[in-house]
């Protein structure tokens, strides 16, 4: 997958063969953000200007921007993946909020 970040936000791009052009959506948010360009250029300022805009009207409406992610995430898995994630944290002597942050972090980004 193809991606842009700018200020802590994540699009995903892809060419529109039909059209021709680059197009990009922000990803992790309620609110839909889309822009486009002819060129990588183009839909770079694209992004950055849907960006700037959102939090532009987020400010006058006196709002929080929405970001893509708290920092909290609450799983529910079985009790045997649980108990198999806790041994390999205790193995590796951490944590287990510490060890399946580094479990995520390496299949995101690995």
């Amino acid at each position: 997958m193809n991606t842009m970040n700018h200020k802590g936000y994540t699009a995903r791009v892809e060419f529109d063969e039909h059209d021709c052009v680059f197009v990009g959506r922000v990803l992790g948010l309620h609110t839909m953000i889309g822009f486009q360009g002819e060129t990588v250029k183009g839909l770079r300022t694209a992004f950055v200007i849907a960006i700037e805009e959102f939090l532009r009207d987020c400010k006058e409406q006196g709002v929080r921007p929405e970001k893509s992610a708290s920092g909290k995430l609450m799983l529910r898995v079985p009790p045997e993946v649980h108990g198999a994630a806790l041994v390999a944290a205790q193995a590796a002597g951490k944590s287990l909020n510490q060890w399946a942050t580094e479990v995520l972090e390496e299949a995101t980004h690995g």
